[in-house]
């Protein structure tokens, strides 16, 4: 069960990632969060920007500028992490991770786990619902964005 707090910063990555659906992207948004304060927030700007690794993690990091520290934040992700982003996560020390979903994409939780990262999966019907819809209507995208063969 989520805390009124993680309910609020997810719904923030979901709306980052609705706004990326919009733009013709990739729907997948992010926060980072430190407490109840929103430190910065993203997008999968991969075809708006021509970035290959401008995924969402990576957007609402790079927006979060530099940090003394990471080690007392939260990074909500409407998806969960790719190896890319997951590796990030453990580069910068965050220990915890709240997935809005991984029905669509089960991404690399266990890696996460695995050092000693806290990974607390949200099962949003919001977030199913998007990812499915942009799977069905842009496979080849997808697949582009997940660096898989279509």
């Amino acid at each position: 069960m989520l805390t009124d707090t993680e309910r609020r910063m997810l719904r923030i990555a979901y709306d980052e990632a609705k706004a990326g659906f919009d733009e013709g992207g990739c729907p997948i948004g992010s926060v980072l969060a430190r407490g109840d304060q929103l430190v910065s927030q993203g997008r999968n700007q991969r075809v708006q920007a021509g970035d290959p690794i401008a995924h969402g993690e990576m957007d609402a990091l790079r927006k979060a500028g530099r940090q003394k520290t990471y080690r007392d934040t939260t990074l909500y992700t409407s998806l969960s992490p790719c190896m890319m982003c997951a590796g990030t996560i453990v580069q910068f020390g965050i220990p915890r991770v709240v997935i809005g979903e991984n029905t669509t994409f089960s991404g690399n939780e266990d890696f996460l786990r695995e050092r000693g990262i806290e990974v607390v999966v949200a099962d949003d019907q919001d977030c199913i619902d998007i990812m499915t819809r942009f799977i069905a209507e842009k496979p080849d995208l997808w697949a582009e964005d997940i660096a898989e063969d279509n």
